[in-house]
Formats: C-alpha cells, sequence, structure tokens
C-alpha cells in the first residue's frame, strides 16, 4: 500500500517540492494544494491518509509568520478547514507541520506554545543539529535517528510554553536542540532548547528546523568530508509518518 499524502500550501510557500520528495523516498504518494483551494472542497481531506503543512513564507509573512495561513484554517467563515484537520487527527491521521506549518499548527491551537522572535532580534539561516526525545509520544520520531542534522531559515523561531517541564513530564517534547556540542546550538532562543512538540496524541508533530532538506546524503554540506552526516538525515521523520498509516 502507498499512502496518500497532502502536502497544504500557501501562496509564498517555498519547501512543498522538497516536503513532496522526503515523502516520495519515505513511500507515499505526495500531492501539493493552496489551502484556499481545499476550502472550496466538500470533503478535503478524503482519501488522504497523511498531511504536511509545507514551510516557508506563506502569504510572505507580511502579517507574521504563519498569521494568514492560520486564519485560512480558522476564521470563522472558512474554519471548516480547520475543523477538517481536527477531525482528520480524530480519526488517527498524522500531521506534521514545519517551520511556517509549525507557526501556523500553533495558532490555529493544535499544538501548545507558540512562536516569537528570534532571541538574537534577525533572521537565522544555518545547520543546526536536534536530539530525537525517545520519551515522547511523537509517532513521527519513532523510526528517526536519534541525532537530525538539517537547516533552519526563520525570524520568529523562538518557542516559547509557561510550563516546558510539564510538556516533557506529557511527552509532548519530541525534539531538542542539541545545545551543548551540536551543531548551531539553540539558534533562536527557544525555552529548553526545544526544536519539535506534539500533541496529546502524539499524531500532531511541528517543529521549526527543515528536516525535508536533508533527505539525500549530498544536501548535508559536509557530506564529502564527514561520512556520518548520512546517519542524520532528517528522512526518518517521514518514513515514521508512512510506516503508521501503512
Amino acid at each position: 500500500m502507498t499512502p496518500r499524502a497532502l502536502i497544504i500550501a500557501g501562496p509564498g510557500t517555498n519547501r512543498d517540492a522538497d516536503a513532496a520528495l522526503a515523502l516520495r523516498l519515505a513511500g507515499a504518494a505526495p500531492t501539493v494544494a493552496l489551502a484556499s483551494d481545499l476550502l472550496e472542497l466538500a470533503d478535503p481531506f478524503a482519501q488522504i491518509e497523511l498531511i504536511v503543512i509545507a514551510g516557508g513564507f506563506s502569504y510572505g509573512d507580511a502579517l507574521g509568520a504563519g498569521r494568514i495561513l492560520a486564519l485560512d484554517l480558522t476564521a470563522a467563515e472558512e474554519g471548516r478547514l480547520g475543523e477538517a484537520l481536527r477531525r482528520f487527527v480524530d480519526d488517527d491521521g498524522p500531521v506534521i507541520g514545519i517551520c511556517n506549518g509549525f507557526q501556523v499548527l500553533t495558532r490555529a491551537g493544535l499544538l501548545p506554545g507558540a512562536l516569537g522572535h528570534n532571541d538574537a532580534g534577525h533572521f537565522r539561516c544555518q545547520w543546526v543539529e536536534m536530539t530525537v526525545d525517545r520519551g515522547s509520544d511523537c509517532i513521527w520520531t519513532v523510526n528517526a535517528p536519534t541525532r537530525i542534522n538539517c537547516p533552519i531559515a526563520h525570524g520568529e523561531g523562538r518557542y516559547v510554553h509557561p510550563d516546558p517541564a510539564g510538556l516533557t513530564a506529557a511527552r509532548q517534547v519530541a525534539l531538542r536542540y542539541a545545545a551543548s556540542g551540536g551543531i548551531g546550538g539553540n539558534p533562536n532562543g527557544s525555552v529548553a532548547d526545544i526544536a519539535g512538540v506534539c500533541d496529546d496524541s502524539g499524531l500532531v508533530l511541528g517543529l521549526m528546523p527543515h528536516p525535508e532538506n536533508h533527505v539525500l546524503r549530498h544536501q548535508h554540506p559536509r557530506h564529502r568530508r564527514d561520512p556520518t552526516t548520512a546517519a542524520t538525515m532528517g528522512l526518518g521523520l517521514f518514513e515514521s509518518g508512512v510506516k503508521y498509516v501503512r
């Protein structure tokens, strides 16, 4: 069985093609659709088994990162798309939101916490290292390597939450920046080095770094000098989602 995956994009999103490649390599059959087009469908997620909310700069981040795309999901008149997404999760459907997609999921109330401006006060574009928290309930990290190297590209990526210890106890912290000795450290000042969180079901994951940009060995800038980089690819996150629906 080849799971059918949907990548939700917005005008300005620029990582949908990368997410599609990651899904194909993981064994899924992806399609890309604009959120505005999905609003015209009576059942926007019919026949879909896995959803990715792609990263990038939806609507140019003109009113803040992910804000307008989140409104597409939650606005009073168009909120049925957000409701459909919640029903999809209630029916055991996995969802991952990357970068702008993470911001959308927090703004739509599907994930805890919020994303603020980087503590450095400016846009950051660099490679980072994340560690997988094996104590979380996240279904997306089951087949992922313990350490994942991939790039970030954001100005509003600082994760904030009033009770990070409570999130950890609830098994919702899925990924952390390898701030001690890892590539890039904690690049945005996220509380407790949190890079990715899941909902209480473990089905919905949001993260700021871009694992879809390290699914092939040669995408890592040090792949010629360091053969161990092949073991830090982000492909395992997508493979976990695909294996779950299988």
